[in-house]
């Protein structure tokens, strides 16, 4: 874009304000340097015939252009199977997880990430009061659950609560009342994988 003008057509005039004043502050004024270094030109939609739209972009069309076909014909399948190799229990999984607990509300989240790069993420909204560590936790349960239900049984788990990674590498002890229980409950799960491993992400 910093090579080309680029014409901003909009029906919104206070984006005409914050392009073309002079006497912004705070974060107006910061969008407005921010945007400075583009050579941007205000156009109101109004002064943009529909007509003239149109026939800008149909100026512009590939000459070899076909629509995407989503349709997936699977009359010529005969049979899909997958190699030994290939099955959950022999694959090296990760999973990533990440709590929050703030004014607006408490939630967790956990991705899976399997070796060929495909993601399920998972997330939750938790309906009781608790702590930034209690939501870190939640995350990480129910991420090891979900590779429970997966039948994985390789797995390197991922977070960036050091508290919680260290306390399941049983580096750092756990003092909290609060947290006592999640402590428990993780080595009961941890004993339906053949190998797990816990790494802490600053």
């Amino acid at each position: 874009m910093l090579y080309h003008t680029t014409w901003l057509i909009s029906r919104l005039d206070p984006l005409k304000y914050i392009m073309e004043s002079t006497a912004l502050n705070g974060r107006m004024a910061r969008w407005q340097i921010l945007l400075s270094e583009f050579d941007i030109v205000y156009v109101n939609q109004k002064a943009m015939k529909g007509s003239a739209i149109a026939d800008f972009l149909a100026s512009r069309s590939l000459e070899d252009y076909e629509p995407l076909n989503f349709n997936f014909p699977n009359e010529d399948l005969i049979y899909v199977a997958a190699t030994e190799e290939d099955t959950p229990e022999n694959r090296l999984w990760k999973l990533n997880f990440d709590g929050a607990s703030n004014a607006v509300g408490n939630g967790a989240e956990a991705v899976l990430i399997s070796l060929n790069g495909d993601h399920y993420p998972f997330t939750c909204k938790l309906d009781f009061d608790c702590t930034n560590n209690m939501a870190e936790y939640e995350a990480c349960i129910m991420g090891i659950r979900t590779a429970i239900d997966r039948e994985i049984k390789v797995l390197e788990v991922y977070g960036d609560s050091a508290l919680v990674i260290y306390q399941l590498k049983s580096e750092w002890e756990t003092r909290d009342p609060k947290l006592i229980n999640y402590r428990k409950l993780i080595p009961e799960l941890i004993e339906e994988f053949e190998d797990i491993t816990f790494h802490y992400l600053p």
